[in-house]
């Protein structure tokens, strides 16, 4: 089960929204690379960044899950 709680990953959240990922990246300010490396967990965003995601995703951070996408692979989850 990749979803537990109706929490999403970036990517899940925007695709819930139909966004590609330029779509949203302009939409939320930042580079595409920028957008992908946090989608793959390589990177994080800092607070203004998450707050426009909130917004462009209509997702609170609280929900958003900030992990990378073979997590499941590296780890046993129960």
């Amino acid at each position: 089960m990749q979803v537990l709680n109706a929490r999403f990953t970036l990517r899940t959240a925007r695709e819930r929204k139909k966004l590609t990922q330029e779509e949203a990246a302009r939409s939320i300010g930042v580079s595409v690379d920028t957008l992908g490396n946090y989608e793959r967990g390589k990177s994080y965003p800092d607070v203004p960044v998450l707050r426009r995601i909130e917004e462009v995703y209509d997702v609170p951070y609280e929900r958003l899950i900030f992990l990378p996408l073979d997590y499941d692979k590296t780890v046993n989850i129960i």
